[in-house]
């Protein structure tokens, strides 16, 4: 008669109550995560108007030769390609909001189970890689105004 081992699994019981706290405060992370998007988002929108109409007044044919106002166009390209945030901020963002969100679900689903059979309403697997945003470095390029 050999012995095998069992192992399970070790569990953790929480009261409903502190579970509930934490996938509340991991929701709320969630929704001001969207807020700061949306934020990082209106700024973007301004700054790029603010921009437009700058290159615009450059680019009028009375200031084109004017050589003391060429520092102040590589400023402003640089400035753009800096603008590139934004969009890196607003992926790693969401990216973060889903990781949360899950949590908060998983969370929910494996203390207090589903009511009356209702499935908990997963977010999608959490991805393979931890940072979606992997930008080291900007360099100045062409951009375009919108």
């Amino acid at each position: 008669m050999s012995l095998q081992p069992t192992f399970s699994t070790p569990t953790v019981a929480l009261p409903v109550m502190l579970v509930a706290e934490v996938q509340d405060s991991l929701l709320v992370v969630v929704h001001d995560l969207k807020r700061l998007d949306g934020l990082l988002a209106h700024t973007m929108e301004n700054l790029m108007q603010r921009f437009t109409a700058a290159s615009a007044d450059l680019s009028d044919p009375a200031l084109v030769a004017m050589q003391e106002l060429e520092g102040v166009r590589a400023g402003l390209h640089a400035a753009l390609t800096e603008l590139q945030f934004q969009d890196m901020a607003s992926q790693l963002i969401v990216h973060t909001s889903k990781i949360l969100q899950g949590c908060a679900y998983r969370l929910a689903s494996d203390s207090m189970g589903s009511e009356d059979g209702d499935a908990v309403p997963f977010v999608e697997d959490v991805p393979d890689r931890p940072n979606p945003v992997t930008q080291d470095e900007m360099q100045a390029g062409s951009v375009e105004l919108f």
